[in-house]
């Protein structure tokens, strides 16, 4: 018998990865509950900090400055991280509906997904305005505009904002801080540039004092803006022959801009229109004092998302912020069956708005004043609230007891055979997956996942040899569907590289210890991948075996088929063969500082993206222009991988360490000293190594090892350049060649710079 482990009952997922789901992450990490699953549900792993989006455009903050990082907040927060879009709710099954991934099954669900500006109700406005959210796509386009003035400086810019609310005027004022700074640099005149604001009322920033108001206009003005107060914007074109946009106003004015920002009032998303939760006239979610939905008890909401029916505020960060503690502590409550505490948000609040060079207003009920100091201050608060996602105490967390979790008592979990997933998870999986996912059919299986039988039974066509192959390892991302997918890649890249095209698979999977239902919805999401994955490379899963244990791991046995004179092997590489590797490395340094929460999340998202990519297309690609030998690079790296092909070739290999393609923010981690503990043993293949490459910064890739990774082909020198511009223009961007096959069995240093 097994030591008792904690069972997991209880799924929390969170939607949406806004201010208030950040504070309920950090907190919950410093005492999680045992027996409950924290999930995070967010398009974003970078999410901006509002409080100072307007520094950012203007150039005083770095993005990582400005941005949370959820990737490292959800490992010390022990929570999983699924990077997707939510499109819809099923309240009856508690699922959340993905634009791209299956269903995600809740007991407690809170909802934090921010608003959106309004512009369905002008026309053009969605099409050719820049709208304040999402922000990634504002700053993408920023940085565009930016880059632009940096190329061709000369050139006139004519940019305009709809929306003379605090956050337009705080973004105009940032964009025009930001371009005046630059073309001052570039020696070119701060008159090429003309800035509009459009406001619908005769006021800017109407929510603040009338000081503030009136100095929000002054300060426009003296920066030479042009204001066009109570000018509604009621249609927005393009001009063909120019490309710009063309803002109507209701009093007939017409102005042409080159980019349009659209900053107007908040508007809710448009999914929860069928969502069936509580919602007010304006489409935002109804919550109660203790910010749960009017509707569903177990469904909360906060931030911009949600109104509060008894204590209305403004769309403003900064109750955002204030809803932190009290919804983190009424999802403790509700998980634990007690009562929860009601909140009331303050009616009066400060509000800091910066002017730009470096001012502020100060701004609260009747009283304001514009200094310095003011920016200050500002800038101190946003830089301490920002470090407590940065600067997280991990050597306080402290897990707690849950005894009132509806957990049911059962002995210790057994061993052997008694380990197995029951059979009713099993089949509820099944039943889902296949209504939801079409499978690969194949008539050469005689016997599979259809049948009762003890084993499946696949014929073999004539003439030609199966080629087999396994691997099995321990998940590395918490979402189950995408890590299926990399365990299936990784394992049906051994068949690619042998020049076998896939046949069948058998699965073999340990989920962690849950109730049967829990148990039922990982195999549901893990066969869910397995079979998209299988999917993409005409592959049919046959079979496979389930098992419980501390941790999720999942494996494949997978088959291919070849003709037996098509069999490429790593002996195969001549002398004067060029190596083509089609994906970047770092995976294992990356993946190694993840555990430590020292990677950012894009560098995790970047190479995921890579791991989930098929090696199918590669492999067609090598056969193609003649490869004469392969490998796909996993644990052993790429020096491992490739003296294998040397010393069974009889061959040396020139690597080009300055041609390897890397994975963003593989060589920061490396630099951090932070490397994958199976690299130490992979150092053996260093004494194979020219010494003049260990000074190479590079040198360290040679041996991280990778999870679902590329793979290294020889092809023949006249065809490298073709084959290596039809790997690129199959979705292979980061393929190169980074050595050739030279003559000789220099067996000490077959690897040099």
């Amino acid at each position: 018998m097994m030591q008792t482990q904690s069972i997991l009952a209880t799924d929390v997922v969170l939607v949406g990865g806004g201010h208030t789901h950040a504070l309920v992450l950090r907190r919950w990490g410093m005492a999680p509950l045992s027996g409950v699953r924290l999930t995070l549900l967010t398009d974003l792993v970078d999410t901006p900090y509002s409080g100072m989006l307007p520094s950012y455009v203007a150039g005083r903050y770095s993005f990582d400055e400005a941005h949370i990082d959820l990737r490292p907040l959800t490992r010390f927060a022990q929570c999983g991280l699924v990077v997707d879009r939510a499109v819809g709710l099923d309240l009856a099954r508690q699922r959340v509906l993905c634009a791209n991934h299956p269903p995600i099954a809740y007991d407690v669900l809170s909802i934090d997904t921010g608003s959106t500006p309004a512009t369905v109700a002008v026309p053009g406005a969605a099409e050719y305005a820049i709208a304040a959210k999402p922000v990634p796509t504002l700053l993408r386009q920023w940085q565009q505009i930016v880059e632009a003035v940096e190329a061709n400086p000369q050139a006139p810019l004519t940019l305009g904002v709809v929306g003379g609310g605090v956050g337009g005027v705080e973004l105009t004022l940032g964009l025009h801080e930001r371009l005046a700074e630059l073309l001052t640099r570039l020696g070119q005149p701060v008159s090429s540039l003309t800035l509009h604001l459009f406001h619908r009322g005769r006021e800017l920033a109407a929510e603040r004092n009338r000081w503030t108001r009136h100095r929000l206009e002054r300060v426009l003005r003296s920066r030479g803006i042009h204001l066009h107060l109570d000018e509604a914007v009621v249609e927005v074109s393009l001009d063909d022959q120019t490309g710009q946009r063309i803002v109507h106003g209701s009093s007939g004015l017409t102005v042409g801009c080159d980019r349009l920002f659209w900053v107007t009032s908040a508007a809710a998303p448009t999914w929860l229109q069928t969502s069936g939760l509580s919602l007010n006239d304006k489409g935002f979610i109804q919550v109660g004092d203790t910010l749960q939905t009017l509707s569903h008890p177990n469904v909360f909401a906060a931030g911009d998302v949600a109104t509060m029916v008894h204590h209305p505020r403004p769309k403003a960060g900064v109750f955002a912020v204030r809803q932190g503690p009290p919804l983190s502590e009424n999802l403790r409550r509700y998980v634990r069956g007690e009562a929860l505490k009601p909140f009331r948000p303050q009616k009066e609040f400060l509000t800091l708005i910066e002017t730009g060079h470096g001012r502020a207003i100060a701004s609260r009920g009747p009283f304001a004043i514009e200094t310095s100091l003011a920016h200050r201050w500002k800038d101190h608060i946003d830089r301490k609230f920002m470090a407590r996602f940065r600067d997280l105490p991990v050597g306080q967390m402290s897990p707690i007891p849950s005894p009132r979790l509806p957990i049911p008592p059962s002995p210790p979990p057994c061993a052997g055979c008694g380990s197995k997933v029951g059979s009713d998870a099993l089949t509820t999986a099944l039943g889902r997956v296949r209504q939801e996912f079409p499978a690969v059919a194949s008539d050469a299986v005689l016997i599979g996942l259809e049948d009762p039988d003890d084993a499946a039974v696949v014929a073999v066509p004539p003439g030609l040899a199966t080629v087999h192959t396994v691997d099995y390892f321990t998940a590395l991302i918490d979402d189950p569907f995408l890590f299926a997918q990399i365990a299936l890649k990784h394992c049906l890249s051994d068949l690619y590289a042998m020049g076998a095209k896939p046949h069948t698979a058998l699965a073999i999977v340990q989920v962690p210890y849950a109730t049967p239902a829990k148990q039922a919805e990982m195999l549901y999401q893990i066969l869910a991948g397995t079979f998209k994955g299988l999917l993409v490379n005409d592959a049919v899963l046959i079979g496979g075996h389930t098992t419980v244990g501390s941790q999720l791991a999942l494996g494949f046995a997978c088959n291919g088929l070849v003709q037996p004179d098509r069999l490429l092997r790593k002996g195969g590489m001549q002398p004067g063969d060029v190596l083509i590797l089609t994906q970047p490395l770092g995976t294992g340094t990356l993946f190694a500082a993840d555990m430590q929460g020292q990677a950012r999340g894009r560098w995790i998202e970047g190479a995921i993206a890579h791991m989930l990519t098929p090696n199918r297309a590669a492999a067609d690609i090598f056969r193609a222009h003649g490869a004469t030998a392969c490998t796909d690079i996993t644990g052993f790296g790429l020096a491992g991988h490739l003296l294998e092909m040397v010393q069974a070739a009889g061959v040396s290999a020139t690597l080009r360490l300055d041609a390897l393609p890397i994975l963003a923010g593989a060589t920061d981690t490396l630099a951090a000293g932070i490397v994958s503990t199976l690299q130490p043993q992979n150092l053996q293949a260093a004494k194979f190594v020219d010494p003049a490459a260990r000074d190479h910064p590079r040198y360290p890739l040679l041996f991280d090892p990778q999870t679902a990774g590329g793979l290294l082909a020889a092809v023949p020198a006249p065809s490298a350049q073709t084959c290596l511009a039809a790997l690129q223009g199959q979705g292979y961007g980061a393929a190169a060649v980074v050595g050739e096959v030279r003559a000789g069995t220099d067996t000490a240093w077959p690897l040099s710079l």
